[in-house]
């Protein structure tokens, strides 16, 4: 299954896209603030142009595992998305990819992607 996923943030929004066996994640770009009207079409688009069958975005919570601040924007962008797609959107912890992908947003998200597929593959 291809799965395709976000790395979201206010400024920048990282995407990744697996294989179609839904084994291995490459980054594939990131698009600029997602949340506005123009940033929200760029990633429609993007998501259209990869054709998953299902979209991953990442969940800020925080060390505890709680809903912050983040998280609340991150939910409602959800929301958003859902109601723009017809592809399945779910969320995935994301707490510790941004930490190993550093500044660049598509990496985060591909490393995003690699924990929910590896995460989807041990629930087989």
């Amino acid at each position: 299954m291809k799965v395709l996923a976000l790395d979201y943030g206010s400024a920048r929004t990282g995407v990744a896209v697996s294989d179609p066996t839904g084994t291995v994640a490459r980054p594939v770009t990131t698009v600029e603030r997602a949340a506005s009207d123009a940033g929200f079409e760029r990633l429609l688009a993007v998501i259209e142009a990869e054709a998953p069958e299902r979209v991953v975005v990442g969940m800020p919570l925080t060390l505890r595992g709680a809903h912050g601040e983040q998280a609340a924007e991150t939910s409602a962008f959800v929301e958003r998305l859902r109601a723009a797609v017809a592809t399945p959107v779910e969320t995935y912890d994301e707490r510790f990819t941004s930490v190993l992908a550093g500044d660049d947003d598509a990496r985060a998200a591909a490393h995003l992607l690699s924990g929910y597929l590896e995460w989807q593959s041990r629930r087989r």
